[in-house]
C-alpha cells in the first residue's frame, strides 16, 4: 500500500507529452522538377517529426526531464531523422535548478539558438541566412554536455563542450549569450572545432507593433561570412516576411552571392498555416506552397 502511494504520489508531479510536426508542400528546388516536398526539402518550411518529452518536479526547487524526437517524411512515410539514428532530431536529459539547467546527450548547438532567437522564419528549411551561412557549426551536437545559467533580466548564457573522445578526436566548445527584454533580441554565437577555425554569428531583432526588423553577421569558420537584413509585417492571419543575404567573403564557390527570401504565411489557426516562400540562393531560384501543422 505504501510503494502504490508513494508511486501515485510521484507520478502526480511528473508530466509526459507525445508532440509534433506535420509538413508538406509542392514546389521546385533549382536543378529540380515541381512535385511534392517533405521531410528535410528545401521549400519545406521544417522536417515533420514526432517526439516525446517529459519532466519530473523533484522537489526543493529541482526538476529532471528528457526529449526524444525523431523526423518524418511525408512524401511516403519514412523514418528521415537527421544523422544515422533514429531519435537523431534530439536525444538528450537535463536537470535544473534556482543556478541553472545541465543537459546531456544530443540537442541544439547554443550557436543554433542564437541565431534562432531573432531569426525571422523561425530557422525554415528555406532560410536564406541558414541555408548561405549553413548554422555555423551545425544545428545539433551529439555528446555535449551543457549548462545554461538562469535568466538575469533578459540576459542568459549557455556553453556546451564535447570531449575529444567523444568527437573522432576533435573536441568542440560552442557557446551563446542571447539577451531578450521588450521589443529587443540581440545574441552572440560562437564555436569551435580542434583543427578548424573559429565560427561566430551575431544578430538581433527589433519588434515594433506588427513589425520587425533584423540584421546580422556570420562568419562560417572563415569559409563564407556576409551580412543580412529583413523585416517582417504581421496583418490579421497574414505574416509576410523579407530578408537579404550579402556575402563579404566566399571561399567555396568563385564569386560571391547575393540571396533573398519572401516568405508569406496565412494562419488557419494558432496552430496550422499555409504558407508559400521563394528563395533566390547562390544564383538558383526555388519556391513552394505548403501546409504545416504543430500538434
Amino acid at each position: 500500500m505504501a510503494a502504490a502511494i508513494t508511486s501515485s504520489a510521484a507520478f502526480a508531479q511528473s508530466n509526459v507529452t507525445l508532440y509534433g510536426i506535420a509538413d508538406a508542400a509542392m514546389g521546385k528546388v533549382a536543378g529540380g522538377k515541381f512535385g511534392m516536398i517533405s521531410g528535410s526539402g528545401l521549400m519545406a518550411n521544417t522536417p515533420s517529426r514526432v517526439g516525446v518529452r517529459g519532466t519530473e518536479d523533484l522537489g526543493g526547487g529541482l526538476k529532471v526531464g528528457f526529449q526524444l524526437e525523431t523526423g518524418i517524411n511525408l512524401k511516403d512515410g519514412a523514418q528521415q531523422s537527421i544523422g544515422p539514428t533514429f531519435w537523431g532530431r534530439q536525444s538528450h536529459m537535463w536537470l535544473s535548478g534556482g543556478w541553472g539547467t545541465f543537459d546531456m546527450g544530443r540537442t541544439f548547438a547554443p550557436t543554433f539558438s542564437a541565431i534562432s532567437a531573432w531569426e525571422l522564419t523561425s530557422m525554415a528549411n528555406y532560410s536564406a541566412v541558414r541555408k548561405t551561412y549553413g548554422d555555423i557549426g551545425g544545428s545539433r551536437n551529439s555528446n555535449q554536455f551543457s549548462y545554461s545559467t538562469p535568466n538575469f533580466s533578459g540576459l542568459t548564457a549557455t556553453g556546451g563542450y564535447i570531449l575529444k573522445n567523444d568527437n573522432a578526436g576533435k573536441a568542440k566548445w560552442d557557446v551563446n549569450v542571447i539577451y531578450r527584454q521588450g521589443p529587443l533580441t540581440a545574441s552572440l554565437g560562437v564555436n569551435k572545432q580542434q583543427t578548424e577555425k573559429t565560427g561566430y554569428v551575431v544578430g538581433g531583432r527589433y519588434n515594433f507593433g506588427n513589425y520587425a526588423i533584423v540584421a546580422s553577421y556570420s562568419d562560417n569558420h572563415g569559409k563564407r561570412a556576409g551580412l543580412s537584413i529583413g523585416g517582417q509585417m504581421r496583418l490579421n492571419a497574414w505574416t509576410l516576411t523579407a530578408d537579404l543575404v550579402r556575402d563579404t567573403k566566399n571561399n567555396v564557390a568563385p564569386k560571391k552571392y547575393t540571396n533573398g527570401l519572401l516568405e508569406a504565411k496565412y494562419a488557419l489557426s494558432k496552430r496550422t498555416f499555409m504558407y508559400a516562400a521563394y528563395l533566390r540562393l547562390d544564383g538558383g531560384n526555388n519556391y513552394g506552397l505548403g501546409l504545416r501543422h504543430n500538434f
